[in-house]
């Protein structure tokens, strides 16, 4: 493609050298540079690729778009504000913006985001569409899954995604947005059609830094939909009203407490699912928890929004399972529940552990492992454990994904969340499998075992290699051998 035509919606500051020359790819890394590229250099938080553009041409860059121009270097240069914005731009135009050939629903928040994506990827195709689906768990173009890497890609990879599903006939496409994604210019250039907001919650601080700075991230998506869009959120949540404040598209909310446009109940719950109210009507769901009645408040509207019968969707919402990792119910021969969750943050804990002790019955004791990441907030540590501890008869603290941190240290750091009363009830095991296997040991029939911070993961990331662990898999090992 000739570099004119991949500028199109590039704000342009200066051009040096001949823009009518075509290139062959485009790419960022310039290991990854081959004769004939257009190499993007960009300013990133570890290194900065304005410092290998003289390595990019001389691998056969044809041309370089950056921030400064170098001196001294004979090749085509496009001179631009941002060069991550500019990288989304040319990458929607090299896959001829993909984005506006699909109804594309963008899926924000702290916590809900993968369940309510993959919802309505599920609920599209049994209304009999073709979808495509962006998530953390699993990509899918239609029915082929293409493994997740990030929970948003780079704009190449995103854009190229995009491509195949207009490539297959999909209709539509839903996708979680996350705020490293807005912030770095992952989604620039693509046409929204909807947005959809979750809820905040403390997270990501060690890269936003501050709440306010991670909340702004999350708003600047819903200030950049169109007035053709909508925008749909959760209005008992405290920021709920703020993610609409300066957008154009067209506002709606759910809730489970005030008037709002979708609003729903729950009317009885048992570890099986739940009997719901929503807008009046009543449906029998495969989901547990006030959470969950949240998303799937966000699926129902975001169906309605884009024109589909109410019934119907509601027909189809009765059928759907939960997603791989988010409060996965196994059931121990023993006679007790073990419970996998993906809660990793203090908000998403106390959600699945307020959800266990309402449904849980009797003298029943509710233990729970839970560990903390590595190289990540280490702010929310205690904050952790001591949700743990307020909510279980018995804790087990152990380690996540302790990456190229010492596993007690991490430890530690939620221990001194806990006074002397609270460490009467906990254990620390560094070994997340002999902790597993620990809670199973303590727990008796009717007890409940909650997993929590890993779910859908099959790895645990130990210095800079990925060891493969899954807590169900885990799980199911102990209920063999019980």
């Amino acid at each position: 493609m000739k570099i004119s035509k991949l500028l199109q919606q590039v704000a342009v500051v200066k051009i040096q050298g001949d823009t009518d020359i075509s290139v062959s790819n485009i790419n960022f890394d310039s290991r990854k540079i081959e004769s004939g590229h257009l190499f993007v250099a960009i300013k990133g938080t570890v290194s900065d690729g304005h410092d290998f553009i003289k390595m990019a041409v001389e691998k056969g860059a044809v041309a370089v778009l950056c921030e400064q121009i170098p001196q001294g270097i004979n090749t085509t240069f496009i001179q631009v504000k941002d060069a991550a914005e500019a990288l989304a731009q040319v990458a929607a135009a090299w896959n001829d913006f993909p984005s506006s050939k699909l109804t594309l629903v963008g899926v924000t928040g702290t916590n809900g985001k993968t369940t309510t994506a993959t919802l309505l990827y599920e609920l599209f195709r049994a209304l009999g569409h073709k979808v495509g689906l962006l998530s953390t768990v699993c990509n899918y173009i239609d029915n082929e899954a293409v493994l997740a890497t990030h929970t948003t890609p780079n704009p190449l990879e995103l854009n190229a995604l995009l491509a195949q599903m207009v490539e297959v006939g999909c209709d539509y496409a839903f996708m979680e947005v996350s705020s490293h994604s807005v912030v770095q210019k992952r989604i620039v250039g693509l046409d929204f059609d909807g947005g959809i907001f979750s809820n905040i919650t403390r997270d990501h601080i060690d890269y936003h830094e501050t709440f306010e700075n991670y909340i702004a991230a999350k708003k600047s998506f819903f200030d950049g939909l169109s007035s053709d869009a909508f925008a749909l959120t959760n209005i008992d949540d405290k920021n709920g009203l703020v993610m609409l404040q300066n957008s154009k598209a067209q506002k709606k909310t759910y809730s489970t407490r005030t008037l709002a446009d979708f609003k729903g109940k729950i009317l009885e719950e048992s570890f099986e699912g739940m009997l719901l109210d929503i807008n009046g009507k009543e449906l029998t769901v495969n989901f547990i928890g006030k959470f969950n009645v949240y998303n799937l408040l966000a699926v129902y509207g975001a169906a309605v929004l884009l024109g589909k019968d109410e019934l119907e969707v509601l027909r189809i919402m009765s059928t759907l399972n939960s997603v791989s990792g988010r409060f996965e119910t196994l059931h121990a021969p023993k006679g007790y529940t073990a419970i996998v969750d993906y809660a990793h943050t203090p908000d998403a804990l106390n959600n699945v552990l307020s959800t266990i002790n309402d449904i849980r019955e009797g003298k029943s004791k509710l233990i729970t492992v839970v560990g903390c990441g590595g190289n990540r907030d280490k702010g929310k540590r205690p904050m952790m454990a001591k949700e743990a501890t307020n909510a279980s008869d018995k804790v087990i603290i152990t380690s996540d994904n302790p990456r190229n941190e010492n596993p007690q240290d991490i430890i530690d750091d939620m221990l001194r969340g806990l006074d002397a009363l609270d460490m009467r009830k906990v254990l620390s095991i560094i070994d997340r499998r002999q902790a597993i296997k620990t809670a199973c040991m303590l727990a008796e029939p009717g007890d409940v075992i909650l997993v929590a911070g890993k779910g859908h993961e099959d790895y645990q990331i130990i210095g800079d290699v990925k060891h493969h662990f899954d807590d169900r898999e885990e799980l199911r090992n102990i209920f063999d051998n019980e």
